[in-house]
């Protein structure tokens, strides 16, 4: 057991004038299995490479163990190499017996070490660098999103891997992952950080509580500040008007006053002002307690959608569906499903089981015009019929085509900017985010955009292709909560369990 301890840390990237952390402290036992959570853009996968040394910074780290990163740098040429060739470079201290072991254990044939690293399957590449990542039991391990772009049973072994295991930092958004493998959260609050043993939900429990407690507190202290403000306002009222009478008197109607009252008078309105003073010294107290209550309070806001409405019941209509690329084999073999108005399916099935062709094959058919944003288009064999006049709205699973400015997004897709940014803004972005460069925004702020767009689009359809990879738990269930709410037709490719079981009125499996 080891400590690992970060003081006083600071860090704004380079050119930028928005600090990523400021003052930082916290202490991590290295034996914990840790979860980061926060929101986008509140510096998680940036506290990972500061602890791995990758940038300057003011502070202190103490590490008292070696670190290791997942996922590791796999750059275009190393797809050609092996798997064990590159497992050299990752990870030169270990034997490759130890490597085997943990193979063994992610429920990997080591077969697949031998295979050029470009054949495997994004679940596969992610398997071998967990097992590389763990082969040394000797280091902390700093482990980023590992599930994303995974299919569920890729997820469940991950997961199984995972619970098994001890010595990591994680960042994950994937709520049934947290909760399965942590036995402890360190938390980017708003403005404070916190570290809480147990799980996600355990987490999320206490903070509900505690910000339901802050904003009683919150409320107690508006109250008490308004009675106070009444007392001072009276009390400095009556001051004012018994000093005016501290000079002159009609004798005929106060025959019992003299010139010595005068001194009563004086004694009696600084008596009242001493009391004005005392209200004012109060409601400072209450105002410097009020301060910060509400400062780690996710006032998470509710998202909108306007969907339109079809004359049409049956929206899409796919009967024994075929779909190739003029391979020898089909990549969907006889498919057939409906998606009706007012229906959420949900295409489930493993990486490389055609979901994402599927959805491309939609769009040809109904004339989508989002050549640029899918991939090729398959062939299609048997039936795929979509309703005439049908008007979509689409959430690409990839995001590197977003560059330039959010204004220019918004010219070139004919979307509101005003509206863009409102949604934005709910979606937790800072206004400071609306003047970069969308190649500067972390990969859960890219998809926030996207699904920004989505929203502020009436559409008959939305089809969502992976909407939630990278998006922080917060925005996850902003999202759930809009889709129950306002019910949209939607077809949608989406691996996270939690959000299949709240919003999912049909699954398609493949």
């Amino acid at each position: 057991m080891a400590q690992l301890q970060i003081s006083n840390l600071d860090f704004t990237y380079e050119g930028s004038s928005d600090p990523v952390f400021e003052d930082l402290s916290v202490m991590i036992d290295t034996s914990w299995k840790l979860g980061l959570i926060g929101r986008n853009g509140k510096g998680k996968t940036t506290l990972l490479r500061l602890l791995m040394g990758c940038y300057e910074y003011r502070g202190s780290i103490q590490r008292p163990t070696e670190f290791d990163y997942f996922p590791y740098e796999v750059r275009p040429e190393d797809l050609e190499k092996t798997a064990a060739e590159l497992a050299e470079r990752w990870k030169p201290a270990v034997e490759f017996w130890q490597i085997s072991v943990q193979m063994n254990l992610i429920g990997m044939d080591q077969e697949c070490l031998f295979r050029p690293f470009g054949t495997l399957s994004h679940g596969e590449r992610t398997r071998v660098m967990l097992a590389v990542l763990f082969a040394d039991e000797n280091e902390f391990l700093l482990i980023d999103e590992p599930t994303n772009h995974l299919d569920s049973s890729a997820r469940e072994i991950v997961k199984n891997y995972l619970a098994g295991k001890k010595g990591f930092l994680l960042v994950s958004h994937d709520r049934d992952l947290l909760d399965a493998v942590v036995d402890h959260v360190l938390v980017l609050n708003r403005k404070t950080v916190e570290v809480q043993a147990g799980n996600f939900t355990s987490w999320w429990e206490n903070k509900e509580k505690n910000d339901a407690f802050a904003l009683a507190e919150n409320e107690k202290h508006k109250r008490e500040i308004k009675k106070l403000h009444a007392a001072a306002e009276r009390s400095a009222g009556w001051a004012e008007k018994n000093e005016s009478t501290k000079i002159g008197f009609d004798p005929v109607k106060e025959p019992e006053r003299n010139i010595s009252t005068r001194s009563y008078i004086g004694a009696k309105t600084k008596k009242m002002q001493s009391r004005v003073k005392s209200f004012e010294n109060r409601i400072e107290r209450e105002i410097e307690e009020k301060e910060g209550l509400l400062s780690d309070i996710e006032q998470v806001k509710d998202l909108k959608i306007e969907p339109l409405s079809h004359h049409k019941e049956l929206l899409i209509h796919a009967d024994r569906m075929t779909l190739d690329y003029g391979e020898s084999s089909p990549i969907v073999c006889n498919l057939s499903f409906e998606v009706r108005r007012g229906e959420r399916v949900v295409l489930a099935g493993a990486n490389g089981s055609g979901k994402s062709s599927i959805i491309a094959a939609i769009l040809a058919a109904a004339g989508a015009g989002m050549e640029d944003e899918v991939r090729a288009c398959p062939n299609v064999c048997g039936t795929l019929e979509t309703a005439s006049g049908m008007v979509i709205s689409y959430v690409n699973q990839d995001t590197s085509f977003l560059k330039g400015v959010l204004r220019a997004f918004c010219r070139e897709r004919k979307l509101s900017e005003s509206t863009l940014f409102a949604v934005l803004r709910h979606l937790d972005f800072e206004r400071t985010q609306f003047g970069k460069d969308m190649r500067e925004f972390s990969e859960g702020q890219k998809k926030k955009v996207l699904v920004a767009a989505s929203l502020i689009t009436p559409a008959h359809l939305y089809i969502w292709d992976e909407p939630l990879n990278f998006i922080d738990v917060f925005s996850r269930m902003q999202i759930e909560k809009m889709i129950k709410n306002f019910e949209p037709t939607m077809l949608l490719v989406e691996h996270d369990v939690r959000f299949r079981e709240e919003v999912a009125t049909k699954i398609v499996n493949l």
